[in-house]
């Protein structure tokens, strides 16, 4: 429905009714009353201003007043009444958007310092309890990336603000965006929010990806929480791993495998390295490498991943023996290549030189 329809239905009647009290002088039944809140939710609803819908009640009561001896008087009363009311509701709303200004960028600057680890320990506790976060506490922090960017204004945030606020009401939950990303911190120890987070975020942004970072204390624990999320989100674009909900602690042995980047940019040049010289360089081989691994070395399910038959995948697999002197097949062979090949997908071989 149009503001305009929405304005014409809540006027509907009201001459009448302002006919009636000016001639008897009663007071407005129950009924009346909650018709006159119904239209004003029904105004509020519609994008119409608080003042739109005042100043278009008082004036239809000038135009509905009873014409009477005294009807100069009472006109120019009303006038002024209607003078007085557009003023005022003028300045509410002047000064209410001020306030929703000033709020957003408090409750912006508090989630950018929060988020960054900027500003006092104490400070930052102080300004969290405003918005019902303890950062005594421990909390966590699950991250959604969709296909596109997100703002706080963005219809997808706001369903999934209600879908939150709809199921745990006021409890200690910040909800936000960053950097076109939603973002949900909780209470460590309420694994339902980010659980139930993770699965509006998943539905809102059309099957995009959520990250949960592990609980940590204090402010500089909310920070780590969101790093570890974005870096868990970072490695699922590089690994290819499409999981709807990621969780941190179970991606440890990545960080720990790139901690010595040097280290394993040369196990993969070593291990790996001489599948540039095959036909098609060496990307076609280390698919195939990956497609082995994930399919615990099945042969079969590999295959099928591949869109290839068992006897080219058993080729290509001789292939790399070949190559480099290593067999995927043999145990003693298979750990070395299968962290080379994580490895390489870390750090992004054979596209990025290493």
């Amino acid at each position: 429905m149009t503001k305009q329809n929405t304005q014409e239905q809540g006027l509907d009647g009201y001459s009448e009714l302002v006919s009636e009290v000016a001639r008897t002088g009663r007071r407005l039944t129950r009924d009346e009353v909650d018709s006159r809140r119904a239209v004003g939710e029904a105004a509020a609803a519609a994008g119409q201003s608080l003042r739109s819908a005042i100043r278009d009640h008082v004036v239809k009561m000038r135009a509905a007043w009873p014409r009477t001896e005294a009807w100069d008087s009472a006109d120019r009363a009303l006038a002024a009444v209607e003078q007085v009311v557009d003023a005022l509701a003028e300045g509410y709303e002047r000064a209410q958007r001020l306030a929703v200004r000033e709020e957003e960028s408090f409750r912006r600057e508090f989630i950018d310092d929060l988020l960054h680890g900027r500003s006092s320990l104490g400070r930052l506790a102080e300004r969290a309890e405003r918005f019902g976060l303890r950062l005594a506490r421990e909390h966590a922090v699950a991250v959604a990336q969709g296909s596109r960017a997100y703002s706080e204004t963005d219809p997808v945030a706001r369903r999934v603000d209600d879908a939150m606020h709809g199921r745990f009401g006021e409890r200690s939950i910040l909800l936000t965006t960053k950097e076109g990303r939603l973002i949900c911190i909780a209470p460590g120890d309420d694994k339902d929010v980010l659980v139930h987070f993770a699965k509006q975020a998943h539905a809102a942004t059309d099957g995009g990806q959520v990250a949960i970072g592990r609980q940590h204390a204090g402010a500089g624990g909310v920070v780590q929480s969101y790093e570890e999320a974005l870096s868990t989100l970072d490695l699922a674009a590089r690994m290819g791993l499409d999981a709807p909900v990621l969780h941190s602690a179970d991606q440890l042995v990545y960080p720990v495998l790139t901690r010595d980047r040097q280290a394993m940019a040369d196990l993969v040049t070593s291990a790996l390295g001489p599948l540039r010289e095959a036909r098609g360089g060496a990307g076609p081989l280390l698919d195939t490498l990956t497609a082995y691994f994930d399919a615990g070395c099945v042969a079969a399910q590999a295959a099928r991943s591949l869109s290839l038959s068992v006897r080219a995948l058993t080729y290509r697999l001789e292939r790399i023996h070949h190559l480099t002197g290593t067999n995927p097949a043999d145990p003693l062979h298979r750990y070395t290549l299968q962290t080379a090949v994580i490895g390489a997908r870390l750090l992004d071989w054979p596209r990025s030189e290493l």
